[in-house]
């Protein structure tokens, strides 16, 4: 057994995992994730003391993001696919990219715990570094397709901070796909307020909140050109949330103010 040690951002993988491995380990989940449950056995951590009962959301993100990755590879199945902020995601091992060059990029602590389970290998590597640093691109060659993934990253960052990362890969990766998620304005300010989670759990402040019906217009003004750009709202896969939360986003005042998954296609 492990003991991961983790604070702040960082720990957040471990929270991230909780919900993947609960899903996972469910008879009817939704997701098949063997690696995923075998890192959450090794972990010396009381997960369910930090976050509470495991619930699907994690591992419905998981799975939108891996549908996606899909599409890309199958158009392009020699491209290069980045993963800002990987931490202990287990995508590698769930989506087919034998051809593809993948890159886990995430601050040093989450790497090194990363590689206690993953090893990164020529096709695989691993860079320990902040996402917001952007000497990362330098490894990346220009000559391949590219899809980006943040999952569960960019709401830690300040707004300028996320302004200044998209606008540098639109800048150095035309024609490049990212994926990602983002939370409204009502959960930022419940985080910077201090969001307790559980008794024995308060969540990292999350500096970028974003209403959902405000994402597309506000990246067409960071990044102009923007070649498509597609959305959805969170599902749950399971418990009351799975019925009640397409009748809420159904509601007009709801809509804006949901979490959501944003892809889009910068300028060629």
């Amino acid at each position: 057994m492990h003991v991961p040690n983790l604070t702040g951002i960082p720990e957040t993988m471990l929270w991230t995992l909780h919900n993947r491995a609960g899903e996972a380990l469910h008879e009817n989940g939704i997701i098949r994730d063997p690696k995923c449950c075998e890192i959450y056995k090794a972990l010396d951590y009381d997960f369910e003391r930090s976050f509470g009962k495991a619930d699907g959301s994690h591992a419905m993100r998981s799975c939108f993001f891996d549908e996606r990755l899909r599409e890309f590879l199958a158009r392009h199945p020699d491209g290069v696919i980045i993963n800002l902020g990987e931490g202990l995601e287990t995508q590698r091992f769930r989506v087919v990219g034998d051809e593809a060059l993948w890159f886990s990029i995430d601050l040093p602590d989450a790497i090194a715990i990363r590689e206690r389970f993953i090893q990164p290998d020529e096709q695989h590597r691993h860079i320990g570094i902040s996402a917001l640093d952007t000497r990362w691109m330098d490894a990346v060659p220009n000559d391949r397709p590219i899809y980006m993934t943040a999952q569960g990253l960019l709401m830690y960052f300040t707004p300028n901070e996320v302004k200044d990362l998209v606008v540098a890969m639109a800048e150095r990766f035309p024609g490049a796909w990212i994926a990602f998620d983002h939370i409204p304005e009502w959960l930022s300010r419940k985080t910077q307020g201090g969001w307790q989670k559980t008794p024995h759990y308060r969540t990292p402040e999350m500096p970028w909140g974003i209403n959902f019906t405000e994402v597309e217009q506000t990246f067409r003004q960071w990044v102009p050109g923007i070649q498509a750009f597609h959305q959805t709202h969170f599902k749950m896969p399971r418990g009351i949330w799975r019925y009640l939360g397409p009748i809420f986003i159904a509601l007009p005042f709801m809509r804006p103010i949901a979490p959501g998954i944003s892809w889009l296609q910068f300028a060629d």
